[in-house]
C-alpha cells in the first residue's frame, strides 16, 4: 500500500528502457508537442498510461453482454461522457471509438497544445513559455500548468489572462506571434523563439499586475 506521504507514480514507465523504435517515437512526440527537454518523456508516459486505462476499461465493458442496463450501463455512459467532456470523443461515440484514441490525441488536449492551436502562441515551445509565465487564463483563473487537460467547456474561456500585457493587440510580442504564424502559412515556420521574444515574455510577466495589486487599486477606488 505504501505510505500516504510518499505517493506512488500514477503512470507506468517503459518495460524495456532501450527499445530504439519506442525511443525515436517518444523523441518525435516531445518535439512535436514542445515538451520539456528534461523530463518531457514523463508527460508522454503519463498520457500513455491514461490511454491504457481507458482502453482496458473499454475492452472490459465491450466484453460484457449486460451493458444495456444496470451498473454496467452507467459505467459505460460515464466512461464515454468523461472522454467526450475531455474532447477526445465526438457526439454519439461508442466504446469502440475509445480504442481509436491515440497518445497524440491525449497530448493535443494539454493546455500548452491548445494555446498554440488557438493562435495565442507562434509555436509549441512559446506556448509553454506563455503558460509558465502566467500569461494564459481560463476565464478569470490564471493557468501556469502546461499539462492541464482542457475540457470542452474550457475551450470557450481560453485566452490571455486579463492581468497580462498581452491582452493589448499592439503589444510587440503579440505582433511577433501574429507575424510568425502568418509566415508559417507560407512554409516559413520557425519553431525557435527569438531572443527578443524570450526576454519580452519574462519582462511582461514581471510587469503584469498581481492579484494583490488589483485588490488594492479596487479598494482605493
Amino acid at each position: 500500500m505504501g505510505h500516504p506521504k510518499f505517493a506512488r507514480p500514477k503512470y507506468d514507465t517503459p518495460t524495456h528502457p532501450w527499445k530504439k523504435t519506442r525511443i525515436e517515437e517518444e523523441h518525435a512526440l516531445k518535439e512535436q508537442f514542445g515538451l520539456k527537454k528534461v523530463g518531457g518523456m514523463k508527460e508522454i508516459w503519463k498520457a500513455k498510461s491514461k490511454l491504457r486505462r481507458w482502453r482496458q476499461n473499454s475492452m472490459k465493458l465491450i466484453g460484457r453482454v449486460d451493458t444495456t442496463e444496470g451498473h454496467f450501463l452507467r459505467e459505460k455512459d460515464d466512461l464515454v461522457e468523461s472522454l467526450h467532456r475531455r474532447g477526445l470523443l465526438g457526439d454519439g461515440a461508442t466504446l469502440d471509438d475509445i480504442l481509436q484514441i491515440t497518445v497524440e490525441h491525449v497530448l493535443s488536449r494539454r493546455l500548452q497544445s491548445q494555446v498554440y492551436y488557438r493562435g495565442l502562441a507562434s509555436s509549441m515551445r512559446q506556448a509553454r513559455q506563455l503558460v509558465v509565465h502566467g500569461h494564459i487564463g481560463l476565464g478569470e483563473q490564471k493557468m501556469t500548468v502546461p499539462s492541464y487537460i482542457i475540457t470542452r467547456d474550457d475551450e470557450n474561456t481560453l485566452n490571455y489572462h486579463h492581468t497580462s500585457p498581452l491582452t493589448d493587440a499592439d503589444h510587440p510580442i503579440r505582433i511577433e506571434i501574429e507575424e510568425t504564424r502568418a509566415a508559417a502559412e507560407y512554409g516559413e515556420e520557425d519553431e525557435t523563439p527569438s531572443e527578443e521574444f524570450v526576454a519580452g515574455v519574462a519582462e511582461a510577466a514581471e510587469a503584469a499586475p498581481t492579484a494583490e495589486d488589483t485588490e488594492v487599486e479596487g479598494g482605493d477606488a
